[in-house]
């Protein structure tokens, strides 16, 4: 298989910075697009499924990610594990927080202490903010998105938003965002209040649907906001153990990561689009925050677009 010619990049073994990728406002809140994920700081995977990971060392990642141009962090009070909560290490790590710094957190989904999911009511959703709020030792939420459960993907998000925009109003929560939805509940969503981010799946070999919501977000001024943009159909589980081949000419082409690659096409979708990539590793976070300032050519573009 030919491989387009890859386009220079910037200087190598330069230290990576978040800020390479370029800046987008969420409301009023100036981020870098390089941002980070928390989900995979309390274990070895995601929630309680793998090894607790030793606090310290998240607590540096943390420190490192911020030390590397990182001012976008994503979260929630349901990423815990038996011995650590996400939330809590962001606090230890980073309180007093750099006043850049923006925390985006999410709502609806819960876990009790023993782990189990439960969904919250619209009149529980003050619940979930508060405990966020005090997770994080804040007096409020930079952004909260709304996170829809797969159950809900054809049905009304009125109410649930609307509770939201409720907070929002009483002061608890800054900016709302909306997180795996429709096109059809963003509208409803805009109706209530505004919407600065739509949060859903998505990454090379995402259906046409995906990039149907991620155009439509640039065209109204909103922030799409990927997950799963490295593990793509891994999702919780982690990236992809054999990559495409296309991915990995591209990778070998540049001498970097196949991670990078898949990050990288993610930020060049439009200058609206963040990219979230979460680890606990010191060195693949060095290598995600350097995906900030990866070119890939309009060749090598197409070639990745083309994966199904």
């Amino acid at each position: 298989m030919s491989t387009p010619n890859a386009t220079p990049n910037a200087t190598p073994n330069a230290t990576p910075n978040a800020a390479a990728a370029g800046t987008w406002k969420l409301g009023d809140l100036v981020v870098n697009r390089l941002g980070f994920g928390a989900m995979r700081l309390t274990g070895t995977a995601a929630f309680d499924q793998g090894v607790p990971r030793d606090r310290e060392p998240s607590i540096a990642v943390l420190r490192r990610a911020v030390e590397l141009g990182v001012n976008h962090i994503d979260t929630a009070a349901f990423y815990f594990s038996s011995t650590r909560s996400a939330n809590e290490l962001i606090n230890r790590a980073l309180a007093p927080y750099p006043s850049d710094l923006v925390i985006t957190t999410k709502v609806w989904p819960g876990r009790d202490p023993s782990g189990q999911w439960w969904w919250a009511a619209p009149e529980q959703l003050r619940g979930q903010v508060e405990e966020n709020i005090r997770q994080l030792g804040r007096d409020h939420l930079d952004v909260v998105n709304l996170r829809i459960p797969p159950s809900r993907v054809a049905t009304s998000i009125t109410d649930h938003f609307g509770a939201l925009a409720e907070l929002r109003q009483a002061g608890l929560i800054r900016q709302l965002g909306i997180s795996n939805a429709t096109p059809e509940q963003m509208a409803e969503a805009k109706a209530i209040a505004p919407v600065v981010c739509v949060q859903n799946p998505y990454g090379i070999g995402a259906p046409a649907a995906g990039q149907d919501l991620l155009r439509s977000c640039g065209e109204q001024g909103i922030a799409f906001v990927p997950f799963f943009a490295i593990a793509g159909a891994g999702r919780e589980s982690g990236a992809p153990s054999m990559d495409a081949d296309a991915v990995t000419a591209v990778a070998r082409a540049h001498g970097v990561s196949a991670a990078q690659v898949r990050l990288a096409w993610t930020l060049q979708q439009g200058p609206h689009v963040l990219a979230i990539p979460g680890t606990g590793d010191p060195g693949h976070l060095d290598d995600n925050v350097a995906a900030a300032s990866l070119r890939l050519s309009d060749e090598e573009m197409t070639l990745l677009s083309s994966i199904r």
